[in-house]
């Protein structure tokens, strides 16, 4: 009998499965309004300085710096200047007054601060005394200053979040080319498995992996379809996995991908395509299944991941290995999520053979704290949770260890 292969880590899984995305090259072009969270295809250059002209940063008065020199200035206040509207040349001896946002009248070279001016009125009009000797240029805000013309402000395969789509909006950008949404295919299998609103029966569970999933997949822009529970027979779920792979480009499944006698996943996706990647040494979240479908309706697969069925697992492999698999298929490059060295509040005594993912929280002191129970069935600690701590295999952790720590925000979209 063959000696079975060692599993895998967690790297050489990602980075075997990173490799083995192609990108999607269909795009569509959105309105810029509706493009959040979806993956820029094309990078984007501004046609426009931003701002387009100088403008004043600050509600005061417009001066020639070389008039306020003595820190005692009376000035004729010759013009008012709201933003959106063009001033007169400023003549000197004379301030204007102007508003945030407003454009710099032609000869002034500096912006004073209201709060150092005093106005008044004279035998010919406003004056204004300024307590203050501006350097030139202050307070102003520069044409380009933030974007120059012909400047690359958007690259191919960014994630476009609120930000992104202001940065669009501020160069005129109406419509963005985005990548076209990735289609995925879902469906849990396990006959002990019941949807909320049903009788319990007896040995039967809550789906409560159809949720999580779903609302993962959600958070990274897929077109989801749901196949819903499948029985427990090879035939039913190869069946269900020749209509996931005709018109989708990823079937996700929970469930059946351990070595039972009930567990079919692995020899169906055996009969319909092929696995190339199968359990990692990783806690929660061993048995990991990657491969492909076969397409009968036309050319082609469907690419396959398999993940646990107990919940924790399936939730946290989907963060470790699905998120940066369909971003990657979605064109973005970097994928790995932000790790953060923070201080252990706990003494975890046991090492592990495998790579550890325990669930965390921040507390009040800046430090760890960790869930008293990391079995893989425990979903409370994910949402007592802030995060994970990405614990390395045969160590532990002693109370002032500086761990890994990756937060969930980090992890979900």
């Amino acid at each position: 009998m063959s000696e079975p292969k060692p599993m895998l880590s967690v790297a050489e899984a990602l980075d075997f499965l990173l490799t083995s995305a192609k990108k999607i090259t269909e795009t569509e072009t959105l309105a810029t309004l509706d493009a959040n969270g979806r993956v820029l295809a094309v990078a984007q250059e501004s046609q426009l300085n931003v701002p387009p002209v100088d403008n004043t940063s600050m509600d005061g008065y417009a001066v020639r710096a070389a008039d306020c020199a003595s820190g005692e200035a009376v000035l004729r206040v010759s013009q008012r200047i709201p933003a959106g509207h063009v001033g007169q040349p400023l003549e000197a001896g004379c301030a204007a007054r102007i508003f945030t946002g407003a454009m710099i009248p032609q000869g002034a070279d500096a912006v004073v601060m209201q709060e150092v001016c005093v106005a008044s009125k004279g035998a010919d009009g406003d004056l204004v005394t300024v307590k203050h000797s501006p350097a030139s240029g202050e307070w102003i805000r520069r044409a380009g200053e933030d974007i120059r013309a012909g400047s690359t402000i958007l690259t191919a395969g960014q994630r476009l979040r609120a930000q992104e789509l202001g940065l669009a909006a501020s160069v005129g950008l109406a419509q963005l080319p985005v990548v076209r949404k990735l289609r995925v295919a879902v469906f849990f299998t396990g006959d002990e498995l019941a949807m909320p609103g049903e009788v319990l029966k007896l040995g039967a569970i809550y789906n409560s992996n159809r949720f999580t999933l779903r609302g993962l997949l959600e958070n990274l822009g897929c077109e989801i379809s749901d196949f819903g529970i499948v029985p427990d027979t090879l035939a039913a779920t190869r069946d269900t996995l020749r209509r996931a792979a005709a018109e989708n480009d990823l079937i996700i499944t929970s469930g059946g991908v351990s070595v039972g006698e009930e567990d079919h996943i692995k020899p169906a996706v055996e009969a319909e395509g092929h696995l190339n990647m199968w359990q990692i040494a990783v806690k929660p979240g061993k048995p990991l299944a990657f491969g492909e479908v076969n397409r009968s309706a036309k050319d082609g697969t469907a690419y396959f991941l398999g993940l646990p069925g107990n919940p924790v697992s399936s939730f946290v492999t989907f963060m470790l290995f699905v998120r940066p698999f369909i971003l990657r298929l979605q064109g973005v490059e970097n994928v790995a999520p932000k790790a953060y060295p923070m201080r252990a509040d706990f003494n975890l005594n046991k090492a592990d053979k495998r790579n550890e993912f325990l669930r965390a929280k921040i507390n009040e002191q800046g430090g760890l704290d960790l869930f008293p129970n990391q079995s893989s069935g425990v979903l409370t600690s994910t949402v007592w949770g802030d995060g994970l701590i990405d614990h390395p295999s045969g160590k532990t952790i002693a109370a002032g260890d500086t761990v890994r720590f990756i937060s969930f925000s980090d992890l979900m979209y």
